[in-house]
């Protein structure tokens, strides 16, 4: 492995991990009114994009980051656009 995909995979580490802990409070809580709806489809359509990227140019961190980010953020909207607060 490389150092360029070493700072990649950290990177994606960080940046997906940090989701994680809202993925969780919506799950369990189920409140999103604190929550932006706007950037929420912002934020999820920017990391699906980010998605096909990656898989176009056939990156692994940036499929990975984005692949797991798009499926927490995907969590919380969906659960926002359910939620009609």
């Amino acid at each position: 492995m490389t150092p360029i995909n070493i700072i990649g995979l950290s990177a994606a580490i960080c940046t997906t991990g940090a989701f994680l802990p809202q993925a969780i409070k919506v799950v369990v809580t189920q409140e999103t009114k604190s929550l932006s709806l706007i950037m929420y489809i912002i934020l999820t359509t920017g990391v699906a994009l980010w998605l096909v990227y990656g898989i176009l140019k056939h990156d692994i961190p940036i499929i990975a980051a984005n692949g797991v980010t798009l499926l927490f953020a995907s969590i919380i909207l969906a659960i926002k656009f359910r939620n009609k607060d």
